[in-house]
């Protein structure tokens, strides 16, 4: 089974590269998909830092001296880069999405065909898993995640129930939290579960506050003309994507200087986000989702 199926391949590294001998950085480095393919187009004298903070992907580490792996979550991208004397590069590559791989793992605890401990943990030594959320977050705190991260239109009650539930017995695999919230499904069940289990896993891994470090990083070590190619799969990532493209910040907020100058850090080179067309979303089911959006700095 293939790790992962890299989604808008030829797109992604070709908005990317601008200079074949510059510094990149894939900050989702997962299978290797799109690091391979970069490094493919890249000179002698160029370097590719690949970030991912699952263990795992350690294993698929490309075997090219231009190659630096570094097993830790993006939000750390500028001291890492300064631990390997980079202070600016050409390009940074974030492909947002869960990888084939932790959704296919069934001891992950990402996806409901599996039963298996509540986990969804990128980062296997983080101490925060699905089962503590599920277990001790309050009812206001539940509504919250999955209202905002999932969308889910009967947040307040599913809330309530898995409290309730978790009171009677402490709620540990995926099994026993599909048990707890069986009569709480509304619609398709398999839309349900995956805007509900969406929800938990954007908490377990902190992705919205992470994508937020990793945005306001990338100013600082983008150089001038550096590109910023970034691929989103739902709609809080594409917001925040989008307005920090437009303002240099993830809540759209335009600033102005004393003289009343628009502070626009980005040329937005993608004015409608890409999406994959239907020869690859017969292919590849995950990319129907994948949003993406690329920017220059100026």
């Amino acid at each position: 089974m293939s790790y992962h199926v890299p989604v808008l391949l030829n797109e992604c590294v070709e908005y990317l590269i601008k200079n074949p001998d510059g510094i990149y950085v894939d900050v989702t480095f997962g299978g290797g998909g799109h690091s391979a393919k970069i490094i493919e187009k890249l000179g002698e004298k160029a370097r590719l830092i690949g970030f991912d903070q699952d263990v795992d992907a350690s294993n698929n580490v490309l075997k090219d001296d231009r190659f630096t792996f570094v097993n830790s979550n993006f939000s750390f991208l500028k001291s890492f880069l300064k631990v390997h004397g980079i202070e600016q590069v050409d390009g940074i590559l974030a492909d947002l999405g869960v990888s084939s791989h932790q959704f296919d793992t069934a001891d992950r605890g990402f996806s409901y065909r599996f039963d298996a401990p509540l986990d969804m943990r990128m980062d296997q030594g983080s101490d925060l898993d699905a089962s503590t959320v599920v277990n001790e977050y309050s009812a206001k705190d539940l509504q919250r995640i999955f209202s905002l991260y999932g969308e889910v239109r009967n947040a307040k009650t599913l809330a309530q129930k898995i409290v309730a539930q978790r009171r009677v017995l402490k709620i540990k695999t995926i099994n026993q939290f599909l048990n707890a919230i069986d009569e709480m499904i509304r619609g398709n069940r398999m839309k349900y579960l995956a805007k509900v289990f969406q929800a938990l896993r954007i908490e377990v891994n902190q992705e919205m506050e992470a994508l937020n470090k990793l945005l306001t990083q990338s100013l600082a070590v983008l150089s001038s003309g550096g590109r910023m190619v970034v691929m989103s799969y739902h709609s809080l990532e594409d917001r925040m994507v989008k307005n920090f493209f437009k303002t240099g910040n993830v809540d759209g907020d335009l600033k102005e200087d004393d003289f009343g100058n628009k502070y626009r850090p980005f040329k937005i080179l993608t004015k409608k986000p890409i999406v994959s067309n239907e020869v690859e979303n017969k292919a590849n089911n995950r990319a129907r989702s994948a949003k993406l959006r690329v920017a220059e700095k100026f």
